[in-house]
């Protein structure tokens, strides 16, 4: 089952989604903003993804302009950053059989359903 990671404020999750929908394989959305990811999850998806943590983080939120950027975090206080301020994670992820992607821009998605 494919696993989208998804914000639905977010246009390009919005397309992600489609994109997902579009392949009519089973899915499953997780909307990681109301139901927080924990530093676990993260871990996980960070390892599937085959990325440092900085390359999952929204270098353009507020949240990171004002209380990260400038600072030098060890991989551990950036992933507890992320589960503590759902917003700084990148989207959409779409998770597919222990292969993933960031949704951006959305053809990735296509490199793993």
């Amino acid at each position: 089952m494919i696993k989208i990671y998804h914000n639905n404020r977010c246009r390009k999750s919005r397309e992600g989604l489609q994109t997902v929908q579009a392949s009519e394989l089973p899915y499953e959305v997780i909307d990681y903003i109301s139901n927080p990811l924990s530093v676990k999850d993260l871990e996980e998806i960070i390892t599937i993804l085959g990325i440092p943590p900085m390359d999952l983080v929204r270098k353009n939120e507020a949240i990171w302009k004002s209380d990260y950027k400038g600072k030098e975090l060890s991989n551990q206080e950036l992933i507890e950053a992320m589960a503590a301020h759902p917003k700084l994670i990148e989207r959409p992820i779409v998770i597919h059989k222990n292969k993933g992607v960031i949704g951006r821009p959305k053809e990735r998605i296509l490199d793993v359903i």
